[in-house]
């Protein structure tokens, strides 16, 4: 703790969450379809969620479902894992606000779980099983619920953008010289 009553985290100073705050983080998450979450060493994933009791809620990990990994403590300390997650705007992709927030897996079959997933699979979009995903998710999945700690982050003053991973896909490559001739001649058969 700082004297003015902040916490200061990796250098920089942060302030702690007013109701403003919190209704802005709360107002943006029910009104996304997607956050963006960013583990300790992962770049930021998109994931669809809920806002449920106060927190972002995202189930995946297991087949057919959103991936996961890197939301959690490696070392098995129990400790509590930090991401941050980005809310943007639905209709232009802008960057309406950042926080950092506390992760908790809940466990399978508590009440806490069965009242989330109520929540998670209603907003599911085409599930291969829409009659028994709760049954599946109990058995294959993890359902988190990522809790702000505190406000939101200061908003960035350049840009973010990441340079895109290294892989083997390529562009189109140029159509042939020839290939605009024989499509219009094969035009003027019909």
């Amino acid at each position: 703790m700082t004297k003015a009553g902040t916490t200061s985290t990796q250098g920089r100073t942060k302030s702690p969450a007013t109701p403003l705050d919190r209704a802005l983080i709360e107002e943006a998450a029910k009104k996304s379809g997607l956050v963006w979450v960013r583990g300790s060493a992962d770049p930021d994933r998109p994931l669809w969620h809920v806002w449920h009791e106060g927190a972002v809620c995202v189930v995946g990990g297991g087949p057919g479902e959103q991936p996961l990994t890197g939301l959690d403590r490696a070392d098995g300390s129990g400790a509590r894992t930090t991401v941050t997650v980005t809310v943007r705007s639905k209709d232009k992709g802008g960057r309406l606000v950042s926080f950092q927030a506390a992760v908790t897996e809940l466990p399978p079959g508590s009440p806490e779980w069965a009242a989330t997933v109520a929540e998670l699979s209603g907003k599911r979009l085409n599930a291969p099983d829409s009659g028994s995903v709760t049954e599946r998710w109990a058995r294959e999945c993890r359902v988190l619920r990522l809790t702000p700690a505190g406000g939101p982050a200061p908003l960035p003053d350049g840009s973010l953008a990441a340079p895109p991973p290294v892989t083997p896909a390529t562009t189109r490559r140029a159509a042939p010289g020839a290939l605009p001739k024989l499509l219009l001649r094969g035009r003027g058969r019909r």
